[in-house]
């Protein structure tokens, strides 16, 4: 699944930082209303898909049972939790303005010390991303990270990104990692855990192919570089560097080197095969024996040609150990395995199989001799291994009924990730481009029995979303995604049978539906043949294809009319067109430039909005023409998205801009004749509408926005003129500037579209709309105040506040003052307010409650001038708390 998505909208500065050292934040510029940065509590969860997207990595730590990971090329990184079979996600602090970082290219979880878990992350190595890449460490299997930045970019959504791992874990000295980097950037190691990192300058090759040298864009063009690190644990002892190390180099004719003095040098390995490149290199240490699975591309979507070998790390034979031979491949072999109980048994994938589907071949016997998940019968009857329950994901079948040798569901494809859990030898798991498949009884492949396939991927939430709507009847949610087109939620915790179908987009690109009308519903999207639009006539349940006009390419926006009698599309390769009914009749809108967003008034059926570069446009004949409104100081890019306020004519909001430029919320109440900017919202990029608050006359706004100098998912119940920011730092999903709506049935609820973290959702506990009251917890506390890091003129200190009382704390206040008057620069899973030496620091939403004997910890960069001394006493509320 192929997501090259290029975020069009200027990131700003994020608020939210990893923890670690985090870079200054711009000032913010001073706002004329009333900004509440800190106000309500909110759960937040996944409107359930499970899946959605590829999953190049899967990582077991060696040492400690049931401890494993996964990666995802834009969607972060997930942790394992065996007691409800899920996972958890572990990115979601990654801020608005490192988005990148949500791409992750490798994992690595250390063996010595199973707590200690690895990241290099990164999404694009051309100019899409414009951050470097870094490697995140935590101490905590992910529960929170810091951070070293690399000088050099890396690309989690990058061709070859199935390949690796790049990034490795001495598993005897394990303060010594190495990294693969791309781009010519060669082999980087650290011997401090990760907290820096340096260019293993004696390395020989830092790889030379790339998928297509003519892509002009860089994202073909790069080279893939060093794709994998290996250890050979068995030369090694605990505490000192392990001896020898493999290195995978993306360089056909030179693509394993050894070292065998602890990386103090390095050779390419003597007799390698030549014209493959070597996805993955597997060691088994027990039989001294390292495997490697050859393609003739990078994947994970291409591969023509491959080969399976062994390499006797003892005598230095290689042999080709192919399940099938040359002539008969049509394909790349990429996943890779070994059983650690039974390190004879290898298994491999045919990633990039497509047809009839992938291939899974399996040894007992280190690759002497091989059998298949599935084989043909006669032909095209096929017999399979294997059962498939998909009943957890049924969309997984795509609605499909293809004819033989053709099944669905699919055994998958792009499968680069496969590991046979090193403590159960019945258990494996293996990602694909749409989710994690996995078995827990494997070795019955060896007796003649079939085992089990399902989904193992509940928690994992990968989509990208392009639109959000919430009607105020009928299902709550239907999303636009790429990949897989989109879904009808009828409940947010369970997941839809089905996704969009009739015709299957494989993105949707905009939805719309109409006010007065919420069973009408159109979406459109791309689809490689076929109509690009879709109406349907029973709030989404069924679809039917509408025609396109001539030169349609792509779906682009569409709205519907508020009664549903007509609609207006602006689709890629053509201009933008008006239809009365189903769009079985299209005519050529005029006065409004080809690529205009559109949507509708939500009240009156004739009246429809475009904007394009700058300009405002108003329809009130249905569509037919358009005028361009006298409105300026709009943004003068697309980076813009509006809507239209449900039951108030006119009544228009528009967000978008870029910070060289125009940048914020505008509000029109004259259906765009002018708009009147907000000056209390810097930049916004999204906006959206959802039930009043109690009380209320008018709907409340979401946003995801830049207020007060801190970059968030906002909410305003009072028409703008005051924000309150409703995620915190450890909630921020990376970019979530595509689309955001609230709920016109349940106050408070809103929708957040993210670019691989799938759809999130969040409830409210505040019945009322207004910030929370001040925290005013009883009881005795304790307080750990540690500087880590200290610089001229600079400083990063944590903090540990305990409550040693004995009755919980609903919110809290930590206050202490400076003796140096220090000054606080950035403070994160905190609020604060500084006056003079005095400083208040408050919790957010996530970590008001605070049960007797448990502790929070937040952190913060100040400022310092002569010196730097500790405050001497804190207090909660009228107790002082104990100092350590």
């Amino acid at each position: 699944m192929r997501r090259t998505r290029i975020l069009t909208a200027v990131l700003a500065l994020a608020a939210g930082l990893l923890s670690g050292a985090p870079p200054a934040l711009a000032a913010a510029e001073p706002a004329e209303k009333t900004v509440s940065i800190t106000a309500d509590t909110y759960s937040w969860k996944n409107a359930r898909i499970d899946g959605g997207g590829f999953v190049p990595g899967i990582v077991f730590n060696r040492t400690e049972k049931d401890l494993a990971y996964a990666r995802t090329d834009i969607g972060g990184a997930y942790r394992w939790v065996e007691s409800s079979k899920t996972w958890t996600p572990l990115l979601d602090s990654v801020g608005w303005d490192d988005w990148g970082h949500t791409g992750v290219v490798s994992l690595a979880s250390d063996s010595v010390d199973p707590d200690r878990v690895y990241a290099a992350v990164g999404t694009y190595t051309n100019s899409w991303d414009p951050g470097n890449g870094a490697v995140l460490r935590s101490a905590d299997r992910g529960a929170s990270w810091r951070k070293a930045d690399l000088p050099f970019k890396l690309g989690g959504n990058m061709p070859g990104r199935g390949m690796g791992e790049r990034l490795a874990v001495d598993p005897h000295r394990n303060s010594v990692l190495y990294l693969g980097a791309p781009s010519g950037k060669g082999l980087w190691r650290s011997t401090d855990s990760g907290a820096t990192w340096s260019q293993v300058a004696n390395f020989p090759n830092v790889g030379n192919y790339v998928q297509d040298p003519s892509d002009t864009s860089g994202y073909a063009s790069d080279n893939q570089g060093i794709v994998w690190v290996t250890f050979d644990e068995s030369t090694g002892s605990a505490g000192s560097a392990t001896r020898t190390i493999y290195v995978g180099v993306a360089d056909k004719d030179n693509a394993v080197y050894r070292s065998t003095d602890a990386g103090a040098t390095w050779s390419r390995v003597a007799g390698q095969p030549t014209g493959y490149l070597a996805h993955k290199g597997v060691l088994d240490a027990e039989n001294g024996h390292l495997y490697l699975s050859y393609s003739d591309k990078g994947g994970p979507y291409d591969g023509g040609k491959g080969r399976l070998w062994r390499y006797a790390t003892a005598t230095g034979t290689w042999t080709d150990i192919s399940p099938v031979a040359e002539a008969d491949t049509y394909f790349g072999f990429s996943g890779l395995t070994v059983d650690r109980q039974d390190p004879g048994t290898v298994m491999a994938t045919a990633y990039s199989s497509w047809w009839p589907d992938t291939q899974i071949f399996r040894s007992t016997d280190s690759g002497a001799t091989w059998t298949k998940a599935w084989d043909y019968t006669s032909y095209p009857n096929r017999a399979n291994r294997y059962t498939m329950d998909v009943s957890s994901s049924p969309w997984l079948t795509w609605g499909a009924n293809p004819s033989p040798p053709e099944q669905t569901p699919k055994l998958g494809w792009m499968t680069e990730a496969l590991e046979i859990d090193p403590f159960d030898s019945d258990r494996m798991m293996y990602g694909t481009g749409a989710t994690i498949y996995g078995t827990e009884n494997l070795t019955a492949w060896d007796t003649g029995a079939q085992f089990t396939i399902k989904p193992m991927v509940r928690g994992l939430e990968e989509t990208a979303v392009n639109d959000l709507i919430s009607p105020p009847s009928g299902a709550p949610l239907l999303s636009a995604l790429g990949d897989i087109g989109g879904f009808r939620h009828t409940d947010l915790t369970k997941v839809p049978s089905m996704m969009f179908t009739q015709p299957n987009f494989t993105s949707t690109t905009s939805l719309d539906f109409a006010e007065s009308k919420p069973d009408t519903v159109v979406r459109t999207g791309n689809l490689d043949s076929g109509p690009h639009i879709a109406f349907s006539t029973d709030n989404g349940a069924n679809w039917f294809a509408g025609t396109d006009p001539s030169g349609v390419s792509g779906g682009g926006t569409v709205a519907a009319a508020a009664d549903g009698s007509r609609f207006v599309w602006s689709p890629q390769g053509a201009g933008v067109h008006y239809a009365t009914g189903f769009g079985t009749s299209w005519s050529a809108s005029s006065g409004i430039p080809a690529g205009a967003i559109v949507e509708s008034d939500r009240v009156d059926p004739k009246v429809f909005y475009g904007f394009k570069s700058g300009k405002f446009y108003v329809s009130t004949d249905g569509g037919a023409t358009f005028t361009a409104s006298a409105a300026t100081g709009l943004p003068s890019g697309d980076s813009v998205r509006f809507k239209a306020l449900p039951g108030a004519k006119g009544d228009v909001w528009l967000a978008g801009g870029a910070s060289d430029g125009a940048y914020g919320l505008w509000h029109s109440t004259n259906g765009g004749t002018s708009f009147t900017k907000l000056t209390n919202v810097e930049q916004a990029d999204t906006v959206g509408f959802g039930k009043a608050a109690p009380g209320a006359s008018y709907q409340t706004l979401y946003t995801s926005a830049k207020i007060g100098g801190v970059r968030g998912i906002f909410r305003s119940t009072d028409q703008g003129a005051t924000w309150t920011r409703i995620n915190d730092d450890a909630h921020q999903w990376g970019w979530t500037g595509a689309a955001i709506t609230g709920d016109p049935r349940v106050y408070g609820r809103v929708y957040i579209a993210t670019n691989g973290r799938g759809i999130i959702y969040g409830d409210s506990s505040d019945s009322g709309g207004g910030p929370d009251p001040d925290p005013d917890p009883t009881g005795a506390c304790a307080v750990t105040y540690k500087v880590t890091n200290q610089w001229q003129g600079g400083f990063q200190a944590d903090v540990r506040l305990t409550n040693t009382g004995t009755s919980a704390w609903s919110g809290w206040a930590l206050t202490w003052s400076f003796p140096d008057r220090q000054t606080i620069s950035q403070i994160w899973n905190a609020e604060h307010t500084q006056s003079g030496a005095a400083v208040t620091a408050k919790n957010v939403g996530w970590n008001a409650n605070v049960a007797a004997g448990a502790s929070v910890n937040f952190g913060f960069t100040a400022n310092w001038s002569t010196s730097n001394g500790k405050p001497a006493t804190f207090k909660v509320g009228d107790q002082t708390c104990a100092v350590s």
